[in-house]
């Protein structure tokens, strides 16, 4: 599963990871900080909204 900001289209990808805010390959999004926001636009992680593959 990807993950999708909703306001700038920002995708969430767990095989990729966030390596700009130190967020390694393979981090599945539920392990991510609760802090973390989308690194494009800054909206919280709460939300993004789910995408099937």
């Amino acid at each position: 599963m990807k993950y999708l900001c909703d306001k700038c289209g920002y995708i969430y990808d767990p095989e990729t990871g966030d390596p700009d805010s130190s967020i390694p390959a393979g981090t599945a999004f539920n392990d991510l900080p609760d802090n973390w926001e989308c690194p494009e636009c800054g909206i919280p992680k709460d939300e993004f909204l789910v995408v099937e593959d």
